[in-house]
């Protein structure tokens, strides 16, 4: 950890640089993002060059306490405030050191998809959006439908939503993953208990001058909206697909009138996607340590089960389970808070071992 913790503090102190510099001032893009990245870092990257100055203070006095007696009985008698203060100091560095560099953003992407189940999958897509429509309701947070493929009995194949609001993305994070319903279909007529099964992807939302995309950059597909009722379905070519050349990734908004409002929202998800997968990549590292902590959020891990019979809801990371008419009515908190007391102690235990320079076991 020691070696992140350098890494990011020599980064922070090249962006302080960089804002000093008359040639990114003159940038205003530049200068947004190096601002934006410089503000990310700061806690962490103040609260470590502090502790290198503390630890310095008590090399210091360790080294005056070894010399004349006079001063090495003054020396002595402050060095267990200090000693004491560096403890706690590097208690609070673990927390902000192992935390997601993106857990403060106030906007993200919710993508939710259908799996195995046919009807009955696409039906637990809708009642997946209304629980986090209800948590999201309580928090003061904003829901807007990027993209939506919805079925005659009023499921969803797939539903993209943006989301924005204080703690957003902090609180939904850990909702990437496959979730898998039992119940009683509507549809069922001897009361046999179905199976069946939906993916979320929980997605931070970069800024615009954090992700950039020329238009060389995609190619854009102008189709006819599908799925049942409207006006302008099958008829106006107002869907739009946008396919970045260099990666592959594909996305599509369908669920405007609009050309145009298809466009704007398709960008929004591909910026989105795009910083997802730079992010994978430059933290892999972090990845592994969340994968060890609470699953890797890939969408084909199974993370939750939601026991309809039996009024239970399971989430199989933490081996906890919840009373699931209260978490589907909006009290998913329940939920959420157990499972970052749970990444917060393991990831207090798996730092345990590793102590600073000069810390005594």
């Amino acid at each position: 950890m020691r070696d992140d913790l350098e890494a990011t503090l020599a980064r922070f102190e090249a962006l302080e640089r960089a804002l000093a510099d008359p040639a990114v001032l003159a940038d205003a893009q530049q200068l947004s993002a190096a601002a934006r990245e410089h503000g990310t870092l700061a806690r962490l990257a103040l609260r470590y060059r502090d502790f290198r100055g503390l630890e310095r203070q008590i090399a210091d006095l360790r080294e005056l306490a070894a010399g004349d007696p006079e001063i090495a009985a003054l020396a002595a008698a402050e060095l267990p405030a200090l000693e004491e203060r560096r403890e706690q100091e590097w208690d609070a560095i673990v927390e902000l050191g192992s935390d997601d560099a993106d857990a403060d953003r106030t906007r993200c992407i919710v993508e939710l998809r259908a799996g195995t189940g046919g009807d009955e999958a696409a039906l637990f897509v809708r009642d997946l959006y209304e629980m986090y429509r209800r948590y999201g309701t309580e928090h003061g947070w904003q829901f807007e439908v990027l993209d939506a493929s919805p079925t005659e009995l009023g499921g969803f194949k797939e539903l993209v939503l943006g989301a924005s609001g204080d703690g957003v993305y902090r609180r939904l994070r850990h909702e990437s993953g496959g979730h898998r319903v039992q119940r009683v279909p509507d549809t069922e007529t001897k009361g046999r208990i179905h199976t069946s099964a939906a993916t979320v992807a929980v997605l931070p939302e970069p800024e615009d001058v954090e992700v950039s995309i020329a238009p060389d950059e995609y190619r854009k597909d102008i189709f006819c909206a599908s799925g049942p009722g409207g006006q302008h379905v099958n008829k106006t070519a107002s869907a739009v697909r946008l396919t970045h050349l260099e990666t592959g990734i594909v996305v599509q908004c369908q669920d405007e009138k609009s050309q145009h409002k298809n466009l704007a929202k398709a960008l929004r998800v591909l910026k989105t996607r795009l910083y997802e997968h730079r992010r994978s990549i430059e933290h892999e590292k972090r990845a592994t340590e969340r994968r060890t902590l609470v699953g890797s959020g890939d969408r084909s891990q199974r993370i939750r089960t939601y026991n309809f019979p039996q009024n239970r809801v399971t989430d199989h990371r933490i081996n906890e389970s919840f009373t699931l008419d209260q978490v589907m009515a909006g009290r998913l908190g329940l939920v959420i808070d157990a499972i970052e007391r749970h990444v917060r102690d393991a990831r207090r235990s798996a730092m345990e071992p590793e102590q600073p320079a000069g810390r005594s076991p």
